[in-house]
């Protein structure tokens, strides 16, 4: 629940607080499912995940509201941090291909901050879970297979800002969202997507010779082929637990 004690939403979190007291509500709004779970300042889990379905059509009202009903599930929290399903700058949410059109140029922290009362940063759901993953040495690719295809690079430990891959063409002039997504896997069975995720791997080992390659989201459990040494697949869970990283600049 809400508490008094708290810093009003465009305040940043009283510098009187403990930090090691403080603790930060992590969100994830995804295709299919919007996840909550409360952090301690280390980024440790303090509860148990909460989830609901996003909802359809995905309206920024209509998540927010359900962002609302997650939090009646979570005890009481400082800050907020948020993973984002899309292109994110500086709080506002610049594009969602699997939400709705209404979020292009939505000021995101800015209205769930005034909706919380709290203050509230928000990232790429990717750059998130990749913070969550990465080792923070050499160069390390993440990428999530989810309802969409998301991405994010960094570079010992530092994340290469606004990498939109999903879009990108990959083959036969479809992108890799349209050729990896959850649409695509469902159209052409696990087989065939197993063979487009096999070729997507080797041309961006090219592509970025990185060092580590993390693999994530909720279809990540349908890879059958035996991945390359260098790559690993994460539970999805650290598409909250990195939310940790964006309060700790």
């Amino acid at each position: 629940m809400l508490t008094a004690k708290q810093p009003a939403a465009d305040q940043p979190t009283p510098e009187t607080t403990d930090p090691k007291s403080v603790t930060t509500l992590a969100i994830d709004i995804g295709g299919s499912g919007t996840k909550a779970i409360l952090l301690d300042a280390a980024g440790t889990p303090l509860g148990e995940r909460s989830r609901l379905k996003t909802p359809s059509p995905a309206t920024p009202k209509a998540v927010m509201d359900t962002i609302a009903k997650l939090v009646t599930d979570q005890p009481a929290f400082d800050r907020v941090s948020v993973g984002f399903p899309g292109v994110v700058r500086h709080g506002i949410t610049h594009t969602a291909v699997n939400l709705d059109k209404a979020w292009v140029g939505y000021p995101l922290a800015e209205k769930l901050s005034q909706r919380l009362q709290r203050p509230v940063k928000v990232a790429n759901d990717a750059d998130i879970q990749g913070y969550g993953a990465i080792s923070g040495s050499g160069v390390e690719l993440v990428l999530t297979l989810g309802t969409g295809f998301g991405s994010a690079l960094f570079v010992n430990g530092h994340l290469v800002p606004n990498l939109e891959m999903a879009h990108h063409r990959f083959r036969k002039t479809e992108s890799y969202e349209e050729q990896l997504g959850r649409v695509a896997l469902e159209k052409v069975g696990k087989e065939k997507w197993n063979r487009r995720l096999q070729k997507a791997i080797e041309a961006l080992e090219h592509l970025f010779n990185y060092d580590r390659l993390y693999i994530g989201g909720g279809e990540a459990k349908q890879i059958t082929f035996k991945l390359p040494a260098n790559a690993t697949i994460v539970p999805n869970v650290l598409g909250l637990l990195g939310g940790i990283a964006l309060w700790q600049d």
